[in-house]
């Protein structure tokens, strides 16, 4: 092809759209805003989330939820390795994004996509033992088995992180899906680009639609009917600031959610030791009883 050629194409720029229920609706407001770069040059438009579409995230989340709690620990294991497997292949085009979105070289930026990926194995071998850590037999005065296991609490709301557009947005959503949760995601406003892009390697890897559901917009405009929502049953207040937090807090007290706030007020440390805090601030313990006989003067009887 002629120089003259490629001078006349035109450009093709990509269209960002959401990812719900494993699909990728335009927000059915109709709405965009624009997405600027670190210095205020236009990036793309953006697909601006009603609390309609916050609503419907939420109705494909629960759908998903019962297939995905049900799946062994194991095969969420391999479905999330696979996730990370795709986020590899397309490794240039987040390098791409997360450096105009965090206003990063294309080193810096590279070193952050890759410890994403890094983040996104990590948590995909916890998936069939986190169990082991925070179940387990207890010891009871009685003929009795007395069995604690971990089970996911159901949707979880998350508020992305509003600075680290990509690793602080996997490290997030992974530990939620890891452990059986479905996830509807509030992404960066100011930098929503690499989650949407995320929804497309959801989308194209193994996990079933509607685990993970995807909204860019207005945090505030979208967090509160999460909040409020009575088939919510958790939220993770990581990018709020402390009014809206405050706000949210008070919104998701009336159906008991749980709520995870921020470690740290002056934001967390991403690229530090993730550890398993959020593995467990999403799981419930239940705790089962059996009967196993008669305990004699000659010893138990099974």
């Amino acid at each position: 092809m002629s120089d003259k050629t490629e001078q006349n194409r035109l450009s093709v720029f990509k269209t960002y759209k959401l990812y719900v229920g494993g699909k990728f609706p335009r927000s059915e407001s109709g709405r965009v805003y624009e997405v600027q770069d670190h210095k205020g040059k236009w990036l793309a438009n953006a697909p601006l989330s009603s609390r309609k579409d916050a609503r419907d995230a939420v109705v494909a989340a629960r759908k998903a939820f019962g297939g995905w709690s049900g799946a062994t620990a194991y095969n969420r294991g391999q479905v999330l390795y696979r996730v990370a497997e795709m986020l590899e292949g397309r490794k240039g085009q987040f390098v791409h994004e997360v450096a105009h979105a965090e206003g990063l070289s294309k080193s810096r930026a590279a070193e952050v996509v890759e410890a994403a990926v890094d983040r996104w194995v990590w948590y995909a071998g916890w998936t069939d033992k986190i169990g082991q850590v925070v179940g387990g037999a207890n010891p009871v005065a009685g003929p009795f088995f007395n069995l604690s296991t971990p089970e996911p609490t159901g949707v979880v709301a998350i508020v992305a992180p509003r600075e680290s557009s990509f690793l602080g947005l996997v490290s997030v959503v992974a530990p939620v899906i890891a452990t059986g949760n479905t996830a509807v995601v509030i992404a960066s406003e100011d930098a929503p680009l690499p989650a949407l892009s995320l929804g497309e390697v959801l989308a194209t890897s193994d996990l079933p639609g509607g685990v993970v559901n995807v909204l860019s917009g207005k945090a505030a405009e979208l967090a509160a009917p999460l909040a409020a929502h009575q088939d919510v049953n958790a939220i993770d207040l990581t990018g709020a600031d402390a009014g809206l937090a405050r706000e949210l807090e008070i919104a998701a007290a009336d159906n008991l959610k749980r709520v995870l706030r921020p470690r740290a007020v002056d934001g967390e440390d991403f690229a530090a030791d993730p550890g398993t805090h959020r593995l467990t601030a999403f799981l419930e313990t239940k705790t089962v009883w059996h009967p196993t006989g008669s305990l004699g003067a000659s010893g138990s009887s099974y």
